[in-house]
């Protein structure tokens, strides 16, 4: 009617509309590092939505609030611990949902939003590619001068998305075409259909959930499916630089260096060293510690042992799929596998925990200081103070959530101390792999371990560029006084 006042809900709908939109331009604007945690927690409350819905679950119940957030929190983080059977609590409908979340965190969430801005706008601008290229490199998060050959140009940031995608979606559907006839073999055609490609995204985004009931024991005997699970496993967490890198070297006829490891920048070399070198010692390492426990590789031949030992080491640096009972370890063997968990894999990845290029840069430093060289050097290049800096933290931030959730569980559990460190650990590197307890949390426990998975896929550096980001650059030096150090 004419004069009349429009409905009062909708004037208050749009005003919230209008302060959601300010809110979302103020941290899209002023912290790509912030937009990240908002959009991670975003998502992860979607997916809580979804499973909580009755035709999410096999019974078509409700499931328990903190179950739906720790499977979401898991799923969107690509952890893999679970509270819940998930064998046998989700419908297929609830396991469509993990499925989607773990491609979606796989990829990550800056990543994502970039690329639906590229579809959107059929182009990037300079903000957008300065968000993707932080995602792809933290130190972009960071004030102060970065090198280019440490990272992804801008101008090749739009490569980088394309390779993400696509690189996701062909290596997902070749290792479930691999993997099918072994599933197959298990399952009937329309079951190993549904099978397959699970668990080629579980391996590749390194998640490890296992949605058919028995988990990956039952292809325990079949080395075929596990050597392609094990292999997925590996180029997921070497990071989407280094498959970038490589894919350029491999498909570019006047780039066709790719057996040529001369000509891989920096970054590429440390994180395919460092990964080769804690796969095999981490094998070696279970093998020589495990070989007689009855639990595990004592009751194998020794061609079991070897090749059990190399994917246990595999899945510990964030696969989390896993065949011996952890919770069977000697203390020893725990020990290893936490510190497996604790570094993670490349930069970039689907992978946990500090990263295996902090690991690189700090024990080059300590080598450096201990020839007495003024500055770090590897391969004819010098690695700037800043990223040391970036590595020490990435190291003290790791270790402090780490400590800080391992007292926290094990004051509301009282269980062993081994036993909630590994799980903790498992959670901060997003690995998945557990010795038994995360089942068996009270939700108060749940809660904390759900906050340290959070916490450990959105980065110790994305968490401190975010708190810092309305820090002041200091334009003045203050004296020098060296305390005593050691």
């Amino acid at each position: 009617m004419p004069g009349s006042q429009p409905p009062v809900g909708s004037a208050m709908m749009r005003r919230t509309t209008r302060a959601g939109w300010r809110w979302f331009r103020f941290i899209t604007t002023h912290s790509p590092s912030r937009f990240a945690i908002t959009v991670f927690a975003a998502l992860v409350l979607v997916t809580t939505a979804l499973l909580s819905l009755p035709i999410a679950s096999a019974d078509r119940k409700v499931t328990p609030l903190t179950d739906a957030l720790f499977t979401a929190m898991s799923t969107i983080c690509v952890t893999g611990l679970s509270s819940v059977d998930m064998g046998t609590h989700w419908s297929h409908f609830g396991q469509a949902v993990i499925y989607v979340g773990v491609n979606i965190g796989g990829m990550g969430a800056l990543t994502l939003a970039s690329m639906l801005g590229m579809v959107v706008s059929k182009r990037m601008g300079l903000r957008a590619k300065l968000m993707a290229a932080g995602d792809s490199n933290p130190l972009r998060a960071h004030g102060g001068s970065v090198n280019e050959s440490q990272a992804v140009r801008l101008g090749e940031v739009g490569q980088l998305l394309r390779t993400v995608a696509i690189s996701t979606v062909l290596i997902e559907a070749v290792v479930g075409l691999l993997i099918y006839p072994s599933v197959l073999a298990k399952y009937g055609w329309l079951e190993a259909l549904w099978v397959s490609p699970m668990y080629a995204a579980m391996a590749f985004t390194n998640t490890g959930f296992t949605l058919n009931d028995g988990g990956i024991a039952v292809f325990q005997n079949d080395y075929a499916f596990m050597t392609v699970i094990m292999l997925a496993v590996i180029v997921g967490s070497v990071g989407f630089p280094v498959i970038f890198a490589l894919s350029r070297h491999l498909f570019h006829p006047k780039k066709a260096h790719f057996f040529r490891p001369s000509t891989w920048s920096l970054h590429v070399k440390l994180t395919l060293i460092t990964s080769g070198l804690l796969l095999v010692g981490g094998a070696a390492a279970f093998l020589v510690l495990e070989y007689d426990n009855p639990h595990t590789f004592g009751s194998m031949h020794f061609g079991d042992s070897l090749f059990q030992a190399l994917f246990l080491s595999a899945m510990t640096r964030s696969g989390g799929f896993a065949v011996v009972d952890m919770g069977e370890l000697y203390g020893s063997g725990t020990v290893v596998g936490s510190m497996l968990m604790f570094v993670g894999g490349g930069s970039a990845s689907t992978a946990g925990g500090i990263k295996v290029t902090t690991l690189a840069v700090l024990a080059l430093a300590v080598w450096s200081e201990a020839q007495g060289r003024q500055s770090v050097q590897v391969f004819g290049r010098r690695i700037p103070s800043d990223v040391q800096r970036v590595a020490v933290a990435v190291l003290a931030w790791g270790a402090t959530i780490v400590a800080l959730s391992t007292v926290v569980i094990a004051q509301i559990t009282h269980a062993p101390i081994a036993q909630v460190m590994f799980d903790v650990i498992s959670a901060f590197g997003t690995v998945g792999l557990t010795s038994g307890l995360t089942e068996t949390l009270p939700d108060s426990a749940l809660w904390v371990m759900a906050v340290t998975i959070f916490m450990g896929r959105v980065g110790t550096v994305t968490l401190a560029a975010a708190v810092a980001a309305t820090s002041k650059s200091q334009l003045y030096a203050l004296p020098v006084e060296r305390p005593i150090v050691g």
